[in-house]
């Protein structure tokens, strides 16, 4: 179990912010940023909580709209969103509508990863999180730069999103910050200098920005290079509780593991094998999860079961947890155990250790 923390005043101060009646909040747009943070940056941001819940919405019911007519019926204005029940008045709900309908068309057969398109829409959001408004009309430093088009829609669902649901979603994203942010505190440091060492890289010198978000993507958690950006899901039930340090030093990992990418690449065509897929991936999940269960158990003398990924506190590792070794990654998991596990245990070099996976696939 991790040590007895002591919690800080601004993480008290913030826990009681969560219990202000919703009636209360003289702002419904405020922002919030735990800024004083080892290695991360966290924000619960305004614009980018209302895209990821557009975006959300979106894909649900073009699912929906895409079954049997019965299932479409269901699917008509209105219903299974995500503002049901929430009292819209017509106005709200055509602007809704009108907003989802538009991302529907435009975003939602593009991936939040992978479209450079909404990688960029994304950052932007975050950056203006403080506007309340896109388009520079009111205050010219807020003129986003987004296309007219989309500035038009998200400012006409704003209000609706202002009122409805920004309060919910704003404050499940500060419980989540506030569950996370004493383990940072106290771990945050010695993890990233740890996956760096591991990894043969530095951390980056820079704070990681973390957009907290209700809605991310189908992994409830993503990230993005240049500028390196964690997004991740507070609704998410697979990044509650101590798997939240994990999913977020995973995140984080992924801009320190490009040594490991090219030194699998590089052996793979040395020996003329094909790069495998995933197995970097695989690899990542593997070393976040046993250093946090290292972490975790270190005042436990029952050190777990590498086999299942559980510690003697009950603390199982996300990707044994998630199921991931078995939906197709088993013989992953068998060289890593075999191989790079000696090379976390000291026993192996990095080289010897990529090099003895390859040789084995």
């Amino acid at each position: 179990m991790l040590r007895q923390l002591n919690i800080p005043l601004s993480s008290l101060l913030l826990a009681l912010c969560l219990l202000v009646p919703a009636g209360s909040a003289a702002n419904p747009q405020s922002n919030y940023t735990e800024s004083q943070l080892p290695v991360f940056e966290l924000h619960s941001g305004f614009w980018i909580n209302l895209h990821h819940t557009l975006y959300y919405e979106a894909r649900r019911r073009k699912t929906l709209l895409s079954r049997d007519a019965s299932a479409s019926k269901s699917a008509a204005p209105g219903a299974k969103s995500v503002l049901a029940g929430k009292g819209l008045t017509d106005t709200e709900q055509r602007a809704w509508d009108d907003a989802v309908a538009f991302y529907i068309l435009n975003y939602a057969d593009k991936d939040l990863l992978f479209t450079t398109e909404l990688v960029q829409l994304k950052d932007q959001l975050g950056d203006f999180e403080d506007c309340d408004e896109l388009s520079g009309r009111k205050r010219k430093f807020c003129d986003a730069g987004l296309p007219a088009n989309l500035t038009q829609v998200l400012e006409a669902a704003a209000p609706v999103y202002r009122s409805r649901l920004w309060l919910e979603h704003d404050q499940a994203n500060r419980r989540w910050i506030l569950q996370v942010a004493p383990l940072v505190r106290e771990q945050g440091v010695g993890l990233s200098e740890r996956l760096a060492d591991i990894y043969q890289t530095r951390w980056p010198h820079e704070k990681i920005r973390v957009d907290v978000v209700a809605y991310a993507n189908w992994a409830g958690a993503y990230t993005t290079v240049d500028p390196l950006r964690v997004t991740i899901s507070s609704l998410d039930p697979r990044n509650e509780g101590p798997q939240a340090l994990e999913v977020l030093f995973h995140e984080g990992s992924h801009g320190i593991a490009e040594p490991v990418q090219a030194a699998i690449i590089r052996e793979c065509r040395q020996r003329d094998k094909p790069i495998p897929r995933d197995l970097w991936h695989a690899l990542v999940f593997y070393t976040t999860g046993e250093v946090i269960r290292t972490v975790l158990t270190s005042a436990s003398p029952n050190r777990g079961d590498k086999r299942t990924g559980a510690s003697g506190n009950g603390y199982n590792t996300y990707a044994f947890r998630e199921g991931l070794y078995q939906r197709g990654w088993k013989n992953y998991l068998e060289l890593l155990q075999r191989f790079w596990q000696p090379y976390l245990d000291g026993k192996a070099t990095f080289d010897d250790a990529i090099a003895r996976m390859v040789s084995s696939l």
